[in-house]
């Protein structure tokens, strides 16, 4: 088995070498340290991550022009599409991660569009395997969780309308994220705390394997995920603040797909706990106040159900008060009811 992994090693030694040879004789001069940056980056080594170094110079492309950023992303796609190999495609995951949590704004938008011809599930790493033994047949399960996992975060981040996590998205912004929050109808409110919700689901079923334990890896992609955890718990305990603010004023139907979306939510804390790594004492706290929530909406619907399955009779076709705020005509002396219950009506 050592000669085997001996073998494995040099002929991948052998690939990174042929590879970063052949992008010196073909690459286009203009992008060729671009282009080796990549390689570098994403060796055939599985118990190496990609080199901060290389990684810097990959993120410093971020401000060039549109086009070179688009050849970067291009480049990085295809790395990652073509290899059939587990730590090539692990690293270049991890690359498309710090390209979201650390990316310029035209990086992530290149990435977030990619690819320029339409499509979803980009990735396509659905079917990855490599299972030459154990160390990457586990890894290739990795793989697989780790671009689904991503391609969720870049679809929560898409319904939020900024990058989860990203260093553009700190804890300092959280007064101007709650008030962005407050201003939301219910019905994006709850588009918001669902995809939330998917997201945190998808770190649930994070895989806990025996032959990756104490990988350098898989504990790079751990780090990276748990920090996104956080933010994504923060920005449930904005949501549901919200709606404890409005929660006698939710309709039957939104009361129910709130209840849904929390037991669900709860539904993954067994799970995360199981996971050494993603226990944090300010988590816990996210998880009380939705226990506390999912209650609450449960008590709403038992002894508020009637009172609004009457209102919802004589108003079909209508979801709630707040979306039809924009079909009202305001008239001065009429008052306007916020959506958030912590503000008072204002006169007009």
């Amino acid at each position: 088995m050592g000669r085997i992994t001996i073998l494995r090693d040099f002929i991948g030694i052998i690939k990174d070498k042929a590879s970063q040879s052949k992008a010196a004789l073909l690459s286009d001069p203009k992008t060729l340290s671009l282009h080796l940056a990549l390689l570098r980056a994403t060796t055939h080594d599985p118990f190496t991550p990609p080199d901060p170094r290389h990684l810097a110079t990959l993120l410093a492309s971020g401000h060039t022009s549109r086009a070179t950023v688009s050849t970067a992303i291009e480049i990085l796609m295809d790395r990652l599409q073509t290899t059939r190999d587990a730590s090539v495609a692990i690293k270049c995951l991890i690359t498309v991660h710090h390209i979201i949590k650390r990316g310029s704004f035209i990086l992530q938008d290149q990435l977030s569009v990619y690819p320029f011809n339409g499509g979803r599930n980009y990735l396509k790493l659905s079917n990855f395997r490599y299972n030459t033994t154990l160390l990457t047949w586990e890894l290739s399960y990795w793989v697989r969780w780790y671009a689904l996992y991503l391609e969720n975060l870049l679809q929560t981040s898409r319904v939020l309308g900024f990058f989860l996590s990203s260093a553009s998205s700190s804890v300092d912004k959280n007064e101007e994220e709650e008030e962005k929050v407050s201003s939301l109808i219910n019905s994006q409110l709850l588009k918001e705390i669902n995809s939330l919700g998917n997201l945190i689901e998808q770190i649930s079923r994070m895989p806990n394997s025996l032959h990756t334990n104490g990988n350098i890896l898989v504990d790079e992609v751990l780090g990276m995920v748990g920090e996104d955890y956080l933010a994504s718990a923060n920005e449930v305990s904005i949501r549901v603040s919200e709606f404890k603010e409005r929660l006698s004023c939710l309709s039957v139907f939104e009361s129910v797909e709130l209840g849904f979306a929390l037991k669900r939510l709860e539904d993954c804390k067994e799970r995360l706990s199981a996971l050494g790594q993603m226990r944090n004492v300010l988590v816990e706290t996210v998880w009380g106040s939705i226990s506390e929530m999912k209650d609450q909406v449960g008590n709403n619907e038992l002894y508020g159900g009637e009172g609004r399955l009457m209102v919802m009779e004589s108003s079909k076709n209508k979801v709630s008060e707040s979306s039809r705020y924009g079909e009202r005509v305001l008239k001065l002396g009429d008052s306007v009811d916020f959506f958030s219950g912590r503000f008072s009506k204002l006169q007009y």
